[in-house]
């Protein structure tokens, strides 16, 4: 077998990406899967919403333990073994997932009832907060060998907030709050500040690496689970399940789009900074302007898992045991067919400090030269 780990190992750190999107999370349990069989496991992990739970799980077990957690936590949050596709969601929506969250009862009565900053959501998350309370070790969490970053969205400003185990102790907190999806959850307080789901803003967090200082050559695998490309739908059962496509495959493209030019930019300016003579390098304004160069190399391999054939505008509900069972293989499938492809592998421009590989089901997409 190809030895992947040392071949990864010697782009940077290893990094990944995770999406929110519910019952589509299963997808990155696949994915994590394959990559572990590889022997590689990320140095960083960030994570939004399903995507931040995922990474909890991993940066808060230790590698031996990690797929043993992952895979406890998607069986409990199976649901509607028996049911067909309509009851079963209806099922959710009325009755909740007993591992994840269950009906806050005076929300659905009595909407406009004070009902409290914290508690003003239409399913209590109590239950999540038990099952992570039993698969996460805080301690691997913050004192683990994986950095694990979650984003959330503060309710006062509407901005991002990533927080970070490099720079503050995390707990299940930061986790919820990652997750917490209004009107479905409730709002999470930490430190004073109410925040919401994080995808609300930017549901594929890939900024936090891209604005990482100092930064780093980095390997990061982007986990997509909402589909950023797709057909002209023509039913209304399709026009929904299209716009949740797009409202949460977020602004992952304008995001690679920019930090391909600045990359580009930041290595013409090494460039030209090395080739001025030696006694001008004194000049402190050289010195400031030198500091915008730099030489790191970012390999991105942006992973788009494809519309499977059961799926509709329901999916990120679909926690049912075969549809989590198809999304776990096929994204341990793809994987597997992109690793194989090794795609970092062809010559690169030195220019470049960017490089993007995408692959949808395991098939490579050619990158237009238009978005450098």
């Amino acid at each position: 077998m190809t030895d992947f780990k040392s071949e990864i190992k010697a782009l940077g750190q290893t990094v990944m990406v995770l999406q929110g999107g519910g019952a589509l999370g299963a997808y990155q349990v696949g994915v994590y899967r394959a990559l572990h069989e590889a022997g590689i496991e990320p140095d960083w992990v960030i994570g939004t919403s399903i995507g931040a739970i995922n990474a909890s799980l991993i940066a808060g077990n230790t590698p031996g333990d990690r797929m043993d957690r992952l895979d406890e936590f998607w069986r409990r949050v199976e649901h509607g073994h028996f049911l067909p596709a309509l009851a079963r969601n209806f099922a959710a929506v009325a009755g909740g997932i007993p591992a994840f969250f269950r009906p806050h009862v005076p929300a659905f009565f009595s909407p406009h009832a004070p009902l409290g900053t914290e508690d003003a959501g239409y399913y209590s998350v109590d239950p999540l907060r038990a099952t992570l309370g039993e698969l996460v070790d805080i301690g691997q969490l913050n004192g683990g060998p994986t950095r694990i970053t979650l984003g959330a969205a503060n309710v006062r400003t509407s901005e991002m907030r990533y927080f970070d185990s490099r720079d503050i102790p995390l707990d299940l907190r930061h986790v919820l709050a990652s997750g917490a999806l209004p009107p479905a959850f409730p709002a999470v307080r930490i430190d004073g500040e109410l925040y919401w789901d994080g995808g609300i803003v930017s549901n594929t967090p890939v900024e936090a690496v891209f604005d990482d200082f100092p930064r780093r050559d980095s390997f990061v695998f982007a986990v997509h689970i909402w589909n950023p490309h797709g057909g002209e739908p023509a039913t209304i059962w399709e026009v929904m399940n299209r716009h949740k496509d797009i409202q949460y495959s977020s602004r992952a493209a304008s995001h690679i789009k920019r930090q391909r030019q600045l990359h580009r930019l930041r290595h013409i300016v090494a460039e030209l900074a090395a080739r001025v003579p030696e006694d001008q390098k004194h000049d402190n304004l050289f010195a400031e302007l030198a500091g915008y160069g730099c030489l790191t190399r970012m390999h991105v391999v942006r992973l788009l898992a494809p519309a499977l054939d059961f799926e509709d505008h329901a999916k990120d509900i679909d926690f049912s045991p075969d549809g989590i069972r198809q999304r776990r293989e096929a994204g341990y499938r793809h994987t597997m067919e992109t690793l194989e492809k090794a795609p970092w592998r062809a010559p690169v421009d030195p220019t470049e400090g960017f490089i993007l590989h995408e692959a949808c089901g395991g098939e490579m997409i050619e990158t237009s030269a238009a978005a450098r």
